[in-house]
């Protein structure tokens, strides 16, 4: 079953029926935002290399497409984010357009969020027990290192960070693995919701500097990070507010009492790496997220913790789901079509907005290993397109910058 156009609906499909969309079948939605729509996916043909794997298709929701400057900066990072092959990273395999509709391929990992962990958590009126919430912190810090000192095929820093770091873009796989999501296209998705006003929930998030709308180094994912590893050790969320200005302000002052102070098993050892983490000024905090993730494997050392714990933990928390997705994904392996997927034409420059103001990417560097791997990452489209218009944004203005004022004049 083949959709119909850039204006159709795009089906969700499913194991049983599954919907054609390039050389992918999707398989069902599995989540839906205001930004984007995300289905389960696998390859129709054997010979990209995926095989039966199943993948995570996250196509951009249309209105979005229709903003060029969005449209461009959402390739840039995702360009990005296929550069970036670690462990602890979500990996992106492809970014391109089908159909004229904007979309990224990642791997797709069963399991939950952070934040459903923590609502799960706080339901069941329990925590996240000490070692494993150091764990995650500890593999988030090893992501977030590994992308702050990427550098291209010249030895020149990419100067990445990712400004968005959060527990709905974490990732604990039902094997214990700790994934940051999307992070290369964080910085796309954070300038746009700052612009359509829905960024409250992630000013929870944000580091001092940030909030200021001073100039961020990888500093400020460390400071996010320690947001959330005192979110886990308390289940509570550290800066709260009735209003987005009353939230800022909290945030500018980072007044951060210790974790232990909310739960007894948090030794002094640990609120200390926490504060250190949360500190207000930049030199008094870890400089880098790799101190922070050698800080937090030290203090691990105690509890003689192995990486099967998390894999129990999340199980444990989720059985039902963990069965049923199970079941799911092993129904989209076997899923087929009888149709055989159009070729997708390879067109340079055919998403360029405007031929005087060509996309800036990094300088070429070396197609990461990727297993299993797809074919160069080039942005892929069944269509020629000319340039977009741009349309403004909403009436009123940016309402991050109005909101980010209050607190810089």
């Amino acid at each position: 079953m083949e959709t119909s156009g850039p204006q159709s609906k795009l089906q969700p499909g499913s194991p049983a029926d599954p919907i054609a969309f390039g050389k992918y079948l999707l398989l069902g939605m599995i989540a839906r935002g205001g930004m984007a729509e995300v289905y389960r996916a696998k390859a129709r043909n054997a010979q990209t290399g995926m095989g039966d794997r199943v993948l995570a298709i996250k196509c951009m929701r249309p209105q979005l497409a229709k903003e060029s400057r969005f449209v461009e900066m959402f390739i840039r990072e995702g360009k990005l984010a296929v550069l970036l092959d670690n462990d602890s990273i979500v990996r992106t395999f492809e970014i391109g357009r089908i159909e004229g509709r904007y979309f990224i391929a990642m791997e797709y990992i069963g399991g939950k969020d952070l934040t459903q962990i923590l609502r799960r958590c706080q339901e069941s009126n329990q925590r996240i027990p000490v070692p494993h919430a150091c764990y995650i912190a500890a593999k988030m810090s090893e992501g977030l290192h590994y992308a702050h000192t990427r550098s291209d095929a010249e030895g020149r820093p990419l100067n990445i960070v990712n400004r968005d770091v959060s527990p709905s873009n974490v990732r604990i796989s039902y094997e214990g693995d700790v994934k940051l999501l999307d992070f290369g296209i964080a910085q796309a998705m954070l300038k746009f919701t700052s612009e359509i006003g829905v960024l409250k929930g992630k000013f929870s998030y944000m580091s001092p500097e940030q909030i200021r709308g001073m100039p961020v180094d990888a500093r400020t994912d460390v400071f996010s990070t320690g947001i959330i590893l005192h979110e886990m050790l308390t289940t509570e969320k550290l800066f709260r507010g009735d209003t987005e200005f009353a939230l800022m302000e909290k945030v500018r002052k980072a007044e951060v009492p210790p974790p232990s102070k909310f739960n007894r098993r948090v030794p002094e050892a640990l609120d200390r790496i926490v504060l250190k983490a949360l500190a207000r000024d930049l030199p008094d905090r870890y400089q880098s997220a790799k101190e922070l993730a050698d800080e937090l494997g030290s203090f691990m050392s105690q509890y003689k913790f192995q990486p099967g714990e998390m894999q129990e933990f999340v199980r444990g928390l989720f059985r039902a789901d963990y069965g049923k997705e199970a079941g799911e994904i092993e129904a989209c392996r076997r899923a087929t079509i009888d149709t055989e997927p159009e070729e997708i034409s390879i067109e340079s420059g055919a998403i360029q907005l405007d031929s005087t103001q060509p996309i800036q990417t990094p300088s070429p560097m070396p197609t990461p290993s990727l297993t299993p791997s797809l074919p160069p990452q080039t942005i892929t489209s069944t269509e020629s397109t000319g340039p977009q218009k741009v349309q403004k944004g909403p009436q009123g203005g940016n309402l991050w910058s109005r909101l980010r004022d209050k607190f810089t004049k």
